[in-house]
């Protein structure tokens, strides 16, 4: 005892932190989802299914919908910096995508709100080139102002973790597939994406777990029935002081990014097994 000691206290602060702030605050909030002014039972998922059934549909399509964006663009980007040719164009690349990294999510609500709104930045650019009328500007102040802020936000973090898992990735089967003539496109997607595969899991699995918390984007966007749980998680909340259907619908969330996270799991295990 007295030798693990010292190594004991090492990692003492960093489980009183897990423990208190994420432990203890889980095991409330599963108990409070399952509490009603009755005693214990299923009300306040009965509540959570009769209000917000479409909203919980409406944050699945959202996020499975900005998941497979980022997924297509991060294979893009990173496929182009790793297989592309024009050397300028690389290194501009690789310095413009990551900016969004250090952009908040709040930030990226209220730039898109000023961008995307009918009278916002995106239509008078559109106006002043000609492209519209003022009197046929739209706005994308809804679910697709949500999954553009995602995508947008999400992408670089993907991109990073996807470039670096391609760049490591054994040169000689490259340089072998392109001596045989195959295009930049068959090899991306014949040899090096399903060797950076599950790094691409890795940033999809995070990322969704991201969207799924993000309270300011859709708040700021798309407030408008139908909107995601984080949304009327907070309504329930700061309207009613209702803590067992907010607490019910974030152990639906929780569920939902459990489930992801299994399947995540479950493919690695099987790969390791492999």
């Amino acid at each position: 005892m007295r030798r693990h000691l010292p190594g004991l206290l090492l990692v003492a602060p960093a489980l009183a932190i897990i423990l208190f702030l994420f432990v203890v605050p889980l095991v409330g909030a599963f108990v409070g989802a399952f509490q009603t002014n009755a005693g214990f039972g299923f009300g306040n998922f009965v509540k959570t299914y009769q209000l917000y059934s479409r909203d919980i549909v409406f944050t699945i399509l959202i996020v499975a919908l900005s998941a497979i964006l980022t997924a297509a663009f991060s294979v893009a980007i990173g496929g182009y910096l790793t297989l592309g040719s024009n050397r300028l164009a690389i290194v501009l690349l690789r310095w413009l995508y990551r900016w969004p990294l250090f952009i908040p999510f709040i930030v990226v609500g209220q730039i898109l709100r000023t961008f995307l709104a009918k009278n916002g930045l995106m239509n008078n650019i559109f106006v002043a080139s000609g492209v519209v009328s003022p009197l046929h500007t739209f706005g994308m102040l809804d679910w697709r102002g949500v999954v553009i802020a995602f995508v947008w936000k999400q992408v670089p973090f993907v991109t990073l973790l996807l470039a670096g898992a391609m760049a490591s990735l054994d040169r000689g089967t490259i340089e072998a597939a392109r001596n045989l003539g195959a295009s930049r496109l068959r090899i991306l997607i014949e040899i090096v994406l399903p060797q950076a595969a599950p790094t691409l899991m890795v940033g999809l699995t995070l990322s969704i777990v991201t969207m799924m918390s993000v309270l300011s984007v859709p708040l700021m966007i798309a407030s408008q029935s139908p909107t995601v749980i984080t949304v009327d998680m907070a309504f329930r909340i700061n309207a009613y002081g209702d803590y067992g259907v907010a607490n019910a619908l974030g152990l639906i969330s929780l569920v939902l990014t459990g489930t992801v996270a299994w399947f995540y799991l479950r493919q690695t295990m099987r790969e390791a097994a492999r």
